[in-house]
């Protein structure tokens, strides 16, 4: 009863009789009857109905009614670490998870440095498997969406006209200028315009995640770069290091659909209808995708370990220029659109990381020189490593709009 009274007044934020010192001693409030008192009655306990109360009671009673602000306070946030009694499973897994998909960075090189030092390790991973961890993560991703997300990128033409843009327009010429810059050997150059004139690829999707990104519109940005490429990548191959390619059109639709939009749409659908299932697994899609990449970075270095290796600090470096220059002109030219942070954050990754794959493929099937690969190979591991460190930033920095 006396419980009561205490938390209806501070609530409406005026001083009654009942809050005097002598009502709490005729009383005699607790501690153990403050905490019976509802969170949701408590929470709505402001500052200002604080301060109003404060002068009438003493520093022991003040204490005392403190309690009651902090009873929906109690329990940390999923970034905190959890405290030894009342913790479940599940949060205990989410902290984890959290944790795991920070230091995102750490499990790429880890996944570099290892398939480096000893290619072998990573013999296991067969393209099917690549593909069934890509899935995965694609529709871990998609769990983090409702349909709504998707139908909301697409009334985004601006965000999704600027990433398509940006992303055959940045990456080639920034290539191009590389390779000049560098004085690059001619098939290495061509590898690297190769590289510059790819789309975007999955592992932007993957980072966009982490890094609490708009994971709709990476998506779609995707979807559209991957699909315009039957189209741009050969043409501005051809301009840029005067070498046509052919690109299997059939072959980038489906590998699209299999791997980005059908897994993402799947993901959205249980989202929206199959909520439980979704709270249940949704904590360990995160170190799921983060363990996706690092494999399938250490799979890429090991396949190609002797010709990075061989290859110079000069290739490394042009790979390195290549992709810094992505993520910047990305940010700083979606930004001067004044499209909002999240958004240029995503058209940012997006730009900045590229389909390598794709250009290994075309690298060994129209360019008669093996070499021309290597920069594929060592661009695929810069742009991971990069994107990775960015995300493990942006991921401690979430904007307000994503964060509300």
């Amino acid at each position: 009863m006396a419980s009561s009274v205490v938390s209806l007044s501070l609530s409406n934020g005026t001083t009654t009789p009942q809050l005097k010192a002598n009502s709490f001693r005729k009383f005699k409030l607790a501690q153990v009857h403050l905490r019976r008192i509802s969170c949701s009655t408590s929470r709505e306990i402001s500052l200002e109905s604080r301060r109003r109360v404060a002068p009438s009671l003493t520093c022991k009673q003040r204490r005392s009614v403190e309690l009651l602000t902090r009873c929906g306070g109690v329990s940390s946030s999923s970034g905190d670490f959890p405290t030894e009694k009342g913790r479940s499973f599940g949060e205990w897994v989410e902290f984890v998870g959290e944790a795991v998909s920070t230091a995102f960075p750490v499990w790429v090189s880890v996944g570099c440095l290892l398939g480096l030092v000893k290619p072998g390790a990573f013999n296991w991973v067969t393209p099917d498997l690549t593909i069934i961890g890509l899935t995965i993560t694609m529709l871990g991703m998609g769990m983090t969406l409702t349909l709504d997300d998707l139908r909301g990128a697409l009334k985004m033409p601006k965000e999704l006209f600027a990433g398509f843009l940006l992303q055959y327009s940045v990456m080639p010429l920034s290539a191009f200028l590389v390779s000049k810059l560098l004085n690059l050997p001619s098939h290495y150059a061509a590898g690297l315009i190769l590289v510059g004139c790819c789309p975007g690829g999955t592992a932007s999707n993957i980072v966009t995640y982490i890094a609490r990104g708009n994971v709709a519109l990476s998506v779609l940005m995707t979807a559209a770069s991957t699909l315009s490429a039957v189209i741009m990548t050969p043409l501005l191959t051809a301009k840029l290091a005067k070498q046509y390619v052919a690109v299997d059109a059939l072959g980038l639709v489906k590998s699209t659909l299999q791997v980005v939009l059908l897994p993402v749409l799947a993901g959205a659908f249980m989202n929206q209808y199959f909520q439980r299932v979704v709270k249940f697994v949704s904590p360990l899609m995160a170190p799921i995708a983060v363990g996706t990449v690092a494999i399938l970075c250490g799979t890429a270095i090991g396949q190609n370990a002797s010709a990075i290796l061989t290859s110079g600090k000069q290739v490394v470096m042009a790979c390195v220029l290549l992709h810094l220059s992505g993520f910047l002109f990305g940010y700083l030219l979606s930004r001067l659109l004044r499209i909002d942070v999240a958004s240029s954050r995503t058209v940012s990754i997006e730009v900045g990381m590229q389909n390598s794959v794709l250009g290994l493929v075309l690298a060994a099937e129209h360019f008669g020189n093996p070499l021309t690969a290597v920069p594929c190979a060592v661009s695929s591991v810069c742009h991971s490593i990069i994107g990775s460190v960015l995300a493990g930033v942006w991921r401690r920095s979430a904007p307000k709009q994503l964060e509300d």
